[in-house]
């Protein structure tokens, strides 16, 4: 199988390429903002892809997304495909398929609350140690109690419930606090803001359809719209894990095969490391370890080699490292990090050539014949043959026209789960509550009726017995009669006695 061509040696004038059989063994892009690195990216892409091998990157700044059109076929870019030795050189797209967590650049890409797991939504909820706890209660709970987790609203009416069982839950998991459970749900309502709602549902990524060949036999380059994504690092740097531990976890164990089974590029890769806990970094150095015997190739793209952690630096065989600009403490520390990671070259001054290099230009190292790193390289880089830079709306639509997975998780699916199950109990139980109040006022209303007809004919009388008015009325006519009675006697004797006075 053809070798794919990085580019060619500047010093030892020979061809500098990437063996397919070692595409597995991970790899390094890295170096200062505009050197190249993008450009480098697409010709690998364009590499792997040509061999039929698929891959997955993120666009962050727009510009990746050429390689689902042609490229101009300048003149400049031919002079320099023919000193380099790209045979049959000519402009031409890949195969392309877009996909956007936010669904307006691409296809909606969704997974589930339960797949995402407690770990990972904890970081992206950038949860402490104590609310993290909280939340692996509420997926135990879930898991216990048979409700699906699929969206936000399920993991909201989870914590609702254990808010309401808080003493029963606390007793039988764990300590729960209401301050906790509140603090996760003010991080859910940021994540919600932040677009995060459209992530978490169904239909689900399904992992197949990012690992897709076309019907010439080319592995199809699966593009993640990131523009906006990257403003979100910690959502950012977390789905792209999630993907890869995704990939370690289902995919069976393949051994070394001729050529990767697929090609995982993760850009702006410091954005993975930043601030994350030691457990984290530890799982992820287990990945890159291990998933390379399911046949998956995992490259990171930074600005400084040493924006990866020495342990996983260390499993990244294929280097190629653009100009670093030695201006300050930290760019001097990372040139003198490069330089140790190459196998020396005695016709190369790495440390000095580091600094000195064009734009387009890299030292690069692969790993050879039984997998020994090559002495490395200053290499010109050979261009790709898409277009390197963005494309119009409508190039993107249509491409999307075209893609093999149209229509598959364009509209969401909202099926019965923990919201609405418990919405439904809620319902239930307070329909139950009702009745025995609905009978219970049936019942006073037939005794009030009872009482009422009682007070009416003590009031009132019947026609067999006087009422309490007709009582009184007669009482009360005796009474002023007898007292108008007594006022006239008092008239006359007054009279009488006063005529004898």
């Amino acid at each position: 199988m053809d070798p794919i061509l990085i580019g060619k040696g500047i010093t030892d004038d020979i061809a500098v390429t990437l063996l397919p059989r070692f595409g597995n063994r991970h790899g390094l892009v890295a170096g200062a903002t505009g050197t190249g690195k993008t450009v480098t990216l697409m010709t690998l892409a364009e590499g792997f892809s040509r061999l039929g091998v698929p891959v997955f990157l993120a666009d962050v700044k727009g510009d990746v997304a050429g390689l689902a059109v042609p490229g101009d076929g300048s003149e400049k870019l031919a002079q320099r495909a023919a000193e380099i030795g790209v045979a049959g050189y000519a402009p031409a797209a890949s195969p392309v398929v877009f996909w956007d967590l936010y669904g307006q650049l691409g296809h909606p890409v969704r997974t589930t609350v339960s797949e995402m797991g407690p770990t990972l939504l904890a970081r992206i909820l950038e949860l402490n140690d104590t609310q993290a706890g909280v939340l692996d209660i509420v997926f135990k709970l879930a898991d216990d109690r048979g409700l699906l987790l699929l969206d936000l609203d399920d993991l909201r009416a989870l914590l609702n419930l254990v808010a309401e069982e808080r003493k029963d839950v606390s007793t039988e998991y764990g300590l729960v606090s209401a301050q906790s459970v509140a603090a996760i749900q003010r991080a859910l309502l940021r994540l919600s803001q932040d677009g995060g709602e459209k992530f978490f549902g169904e239909p689900a990524l399904e992992l197949a359809d990012i690992m897709r060949v076309n019907h010439d036999g080319r592995g199809v380059i699966g593009i993640l719209a990131a523009a906006q994504l990257i403003l979100k690092p910690r959502l950012y740097s977390t789905f792209l894990l999630w993907l890869l531990s995704e990939l370690f976890e289902k995919l069976p164990e393949v051994g070394d095969l001729e050529k990767p089974k697929l090609v995982f590029i993760f850009d702006e890769a410091h954005l993975l490391f930043d601030d994350a806990p030691a457990a984290l970094v530890q799982r992820i150095e287990q990945v890159v370890r291990l998933i390379r015997s399911k046949g998956v190739g995992v490259y990171f793209c930074s600005q400084f080699p040493d924006d990866v952690p020495a342990n996983i630096l260390g499993q990244l065989g294929n280097r190629v490292q653009h100009a670093l600009r030695a201006f300050t403490p930290r760019d001097q520390k990372a040139v003198k990090t490069a330089a140790e990671t190459f196998v020396p070259n005695p016709r190369l001054d790495v440390v000095a050539t580091l600094s000195q290099l064009g734009t387009g230009e890299a030292l690069v190292s692969t790993l050879q014949d039984k997998g020994v790193p090559s002495p490395v390289q200053k290499t010109l880089v050979a261009p790709p043959r898409c277009r390197m830079g963005s494309i119009t709306d409508a190039e993107r639509s249509q491409v999307r026209a075209g893609s093999p997975v149209a229509g598959r998780y364009d509209n969401a699916v909202n099926r019965e789960s923990a919201a609405e199950i418990l919405a439904r109990r809620t319902q239930q139980a307070a329909e139950q509550a009702k009745a025995p109040a609905a009978r219970t006022r049936e019942q006073d209303d037939g005794q009030e009726g009872g009482f009422s007809q009682a007070i009416k004919d003590a009031i009132f009388g019947t026609r067999r017995r006087q009422g309490m008015i007709e009582t009184m009325a007669k009482q009360t006519t005796r009474t002023v009669g007898t007292k108008l009675g007594n006022q006239i006697v008092r008239g006359i004797l007054g009279g009488i006695f006063g005529g004898k006075r």
